[in-house]
């Protein structure tokens, strides 16, 4: 029974582990960890290789995130799970997706921030989130700029969803994992916070409603 949990974590923890940037910037030549912020998400491909880039990027990550919660953590080799520990599998193999998105194995555990990775856990779980998130990104940036503001708003727009609609709410299996990624989001923008703070933040200018 915990074989089974373990073996699925980290099954896809491996998955999640495969950076979208790390393998188009492999075909490309390029290491885009020594690029721009530094990040290997999609805003820095992005900002520092292009769209079509930053887009195969996402699509990716997402795809991580989508394989493992759909199909990873269904695998069974054992008939004795007990079926409250089953409810828990697909957010376990989400957080493992993340996490090895953020931290992967493959790449001296320097990846991305989340995102993306998340919003393909999300889309499995719970989609009724991803237009709402969507809209408080878009919202935050046409009004400020900062992209990492606008996915840290996104997360905490992902847990009052979760509260308002999710059978359960906040204290289901999902619930738990809407705070915790919420959570790990600012954690992992923290560089983003320090810049806001010193007012040395990249802003995306280009869509901004008011510019300075």
């Amino acid at each position: 029974m915990i074989i089974q949990i373990i073996i699925n974590i980290i099954l896809s923890y491996l998955l999640g582990s495969i950076s979208g940037s790390m393998v188009l910037g492999k075909l490309r030549g390029v290491d885009i960890r020594t690029m721009g912020s530094g990040n290997a998400g999609g805003t820095n491909a992005f900002r520092t290789i292009g769209p079509l880039f930053a887009l195969g990027v996402v699509i990716i990550d997402i795809l991580k995130g989508v394989v493992s919660v759909s199909l990873i953590s269904d695998f069974n080799f054992y008939s004795n799970i007990d079926i409250n520990l089953i409810s828990y599998m697909p957010v376990l193999c989400g957080i493992a997706a993340v996490l090895g998105h953020v931290y992967p194995i493959y790449y001296n555990f320097k990846g991305g921030k989340g995102a993306g990775t998340l919003i393909g856990v999300i889309g499995i779980q719970f989609p009724l989130i991803i237009p709402y998130a969507l809209l408080s990104w878009l919202v935050v940036i046409v009004l400020t700029g900062f992209v990492g503001l606008g996915t840290m708003i996104s997360g905490v727009v992902m847990v009052l969803i979760t509260y308002l609609y999710y059978p359960g709410g906040i204290v289901s299996p999902f619930g738990f994992f809407s705070i915790l990624m919420a959570l790990f989001l600012i954690f992992t923008h923290r560089s983003n916070i320090h810049r806001m703070i010193q007012g040395n933040e990249n802003q995306f200018k280009k869509i901004m409603l008011f510019k300075k």
